[in-house]
């Protein structure tokens, strides 16, 4: 993958860019403040450069509020096409609103996005797999945030099994069907079927475009990120 890295820490984002380029990714540029993101990646993508995914820090220079996480936003806008990772050190669903917006998910854009702790890049292998889940057009969203999302809420979903709520929360976090199967110890008939009726309650016909995405964002929605 063609990478681009937005980060304020110098250590976080060498770590990082040497943990990549060493599982065979190529980091394309580079940002330590969301100004200089914007114009770095536009510059770059305006002159025919290809990136695949954009990985950003949520607090960046210069207001270190969620400066990166607008910075991705507007790129994103700009570049529908893009794929964005945000990395956030806490748990806070409410800066997933802004990169959820389903107005980022462009009718013509096949970008992923994903919105992960930063503790899950200690986990090399799984932090990998998410980044080539997002530059496929994937959204990833870190499993203790989907998890708060769900808590103690009711939402529209509220026709879906049990089992259909677990299928579209691993959804949500960006398992195929197979690791959805391996992970609930189910038949790829049945999860086919789970992923199916999932469709089906949320009104997503055969035929509706992305309907994996619109059924995640759906979730992402009713359980209140969005």
């Amino acid at each position: 993958m063609k990478l681009f890295l937005a980060d304020d820490a110098t250590l976080i984002r060498e770590g990082l860019a040497s943990i990549l380029e060493r599982t065979g990714n190529e980091i394309c540029g580079h940002a330590a403040d969301a100004p200089q993101l914007v114009a770095r990646l536009s510059a770059l993508l305006d002159s025919g450069g290809e990136i695949d995914v954009l990985i950003t820090d949520v607090r960046m220079p210069p207001n270190m509020s969620d400066d990166g996480l607008r910075a991705a936003a507007q790129l994103r806008a700009r570049y529908p096409d893009l794929g964005i990772m945000v990395l956030s050190q806490y748990v806070a669903p409410g800066y997933a609103a802004t990169l959820f917006d389903p107005m980022q998910i462009a009718a013509t854009g096949h970008g992923g996005l994903g919105y992960l702790l930063k503790e899950r890049v200690s986990r090399i292998s799984d932090f990998v797999a998410s980044l080539n889940a997002v530059a496929a057009g994937g959204i990833v969203v870190d499993p203790e945030v989907a998890a708060g999302l769900v808590r103690g809420k009711t939402s529209a979903l509220a026709e879906l099994t049990a089992r259909e709520r677990e299928v579209l929360e691993l959804m949500a976090q960006g398992q195929s069907n197979s690791q959805i199967g391996e992970r609930l110890v189910l038949s790829a008939a049945a999860v086919s079927k789970h992923v199916s009726n999932v469709f089906t309650k949320l009104g997503l016909p055969p035929g509706e475009e992305n309907r994996r995405v619109r059924a995640v964002l759906a979730y992402l929605t009713a359980t209140g990120a969005v």
